[in-house]
């Protein structure tokens, strides 16, 4: 699953979730005082990938037990046009390079687990992105022709097109959650969360530490789907109805648009997360993060730390 986070420009702040046990306010008391990493991460097949400004580490648990790691580093676009670095340009650049990088990690993570050497080309990031598109159409076509059903007109149709669209994103992860083989997934998305949040917190990155803190992230992909229904109904809301083809089509031309507003609406949680209002508004996405994560195990957060700890490294942090 992607679910990469939008890059935190901040100093270290602690993610806190609901009351704070004895054992992590010692952790707390020893934290140290180093600013956090603007990175992220995603649940891999039997791995966890993350990523900071300028590099990318892959670390996968083989079947002997090993944890195999690979690590490259990121030449952003947006590095090299200043353009493509600005306000909402920079969220279509920077969910088209978190695709990329997040395919390629499913690649390499397959790759790893049944021991072959394929190489990632050009012609499998197309046929990922074909899959994507068509997925990503199937979500905003959908609910939008169920909704055609109810004879709705104006915001309420907006409104109740978003209920489908969720109702449809919730049942799908719950089937997934119900997928046996899907599980051990999501407890490496839950071992990814965990080694952020400690990390972010600033404490020592050990298993022990580690397991102490919240699966939850507000930064999660989870959380900007969200973000997106609510985005779109606000977007649909305002535009001419100018027929139900014209309709039709904005749910397709208008998903770069709406994903480069939510990119922007996610940094600005994250920025201001200590606010009442802001911890009231990821609420719903923290949420949903209960059906796509688990409580990992200690070899899961083990290969977390891992992978935090060598783009640390590599990023000179």
């Amino acid at each position: 699953m992607n679910y990469a986070y939008m890059h935190n420009q901040k100093g270290t702040k602690e993610y806190k979730t609901g009351r704070i046990s004895l054992g992590m306010m010692k952790l707390f008391a020893q934290r140290r005082e180093k600013p956090s990493l603007a990175f992220g991460g995603q649940a891999l097949i039997e791995g966890v990938m993350m990523r900071s400004r300028t590099h990318v580490v892959m670390c996968v648990r083989q079947p002997d037990n090993e944890i195999l790691t690979h690590a490259e580093e990121i030449k952003s676009i947006s590095g090299r046009y200043r353009v493509l670095g600005l306000p909402f340009l920079r969220g279509i650049v920077g969910l088209f390079e978190t695709f990329y990088l997040g395919v390629k990690g499913l690649y390499y993570s397959a790759n790893a687990i049944l021991e072959e050497e394929e190489k990632f080309t050009i012609k499998e990031f197309a046929i990922a992105i074909a899959m994507a598109l068509v997925l990503a159409s199937l979500f905003m076509i959908g609910p939008f022709l169920l909704t055609t059903l109810f004879n709705l007109t104006g915001v309420i149709f907006n409104i109740v097109e978003a209920i489908v669209r969720l109702t449809i994103f919730i049942l799908y992860l719950i089937l997934v959650a119900m997928w046996g083989e899907f599980k051990r997934i999501l407890q490496y998305h839950g071992a990814e969360h965990k080694t952020i949040n400690a990390h972010e917190a600033g404490v020592a990155l050990n298993v022990s530490n580690v397991k102490k803190f919240s699966r939850l992230h507000p930064r999660c992909g989870t959380s900007f789907i969200f973000i997106v229904v609510l985005v779109s109904i606000l977007l649909f809301s305002i535009m001419p109805d100018l027929g139900f083809a014209t309709r039709l089509a904005y749910r397709v031309l208008l998903i770069p648009v709406i994903g480069a507003i939510s990119y922007e609406l996610l940094k600005l949680s994250d920025r201001h997360k200590d606010s009442a209002i802001m911890r009231i508004l990821t609420m719903p996405g923290l949420a949903f993060q209960r059906l796509t994560t688990r409580e990992p195990d200690d070899d899961m957060i083990e290969v977390a730390v891992k992978a935090v700890k060598e783009v640390n490294r590599l990023s000179g942090s």
